[in-house]
């Protein structure tokens, strides 16, 4: 029984520094200072998505939508999918548009060049009558 007992410890000694050893070496911790810069662009990120959904919302943006023959979910889905640099190029389009063409054309058109550009990089199928460039 004592001998059970000696090689049981020794076993779960050694199971012991063998986890320690293995958590050490396969996950190092480093720790780093998140930039108030970092921090500021991440939210602005969400902030333009969740501008661009709302303004999916007005009535006219859904009518024309709906006439375009484009569903709303594969433009919610879309901008879902936008990366920072394109969300932030498309906002600075808006953004700089004057007061009397931002209106509702202006921003499908908007939507419409987005989809065409990521056809074309083969990140979506859309339109069929587009080729990707692969």
């Amino acid at each position: 029984m004592q001998t059970i007992r000696t090689k049981l410890r020794f076993t779960a000694f050694f199971m012991a520094i063998l986890m320690t050893l293995a958590s050490v070496w396969a996950s190092p911790a480093v720790a780093s200072v998140v930039g108030t810069g970092e921090l500021l662009s991440e939210q602005r990120v969400e902030v333009d998505r969740a501008s661009l959904l709302n303004m999916l919302e007005q009535q006219d943006v859904k009518d024309k939508l709906a006439e375009m023959g484009v569903s709303q979910a594969d433009v919610e889905k879309r901008i879902q999918n936008l990366t920072p640099a394109e969300l932030s190029a498309f906002e600075q389009q808006l953004a700089e548009a004057p007061v009397g063409q931002n209106s509702v054309v202006g921003i499908i058109v908007l939507f419409l060049l987005v989809f065409v550009i990521t056809d074309i990089l083969c990140a979506t199928n859309i339109y069929p009558f587009i080729n990707c460039i692969r």
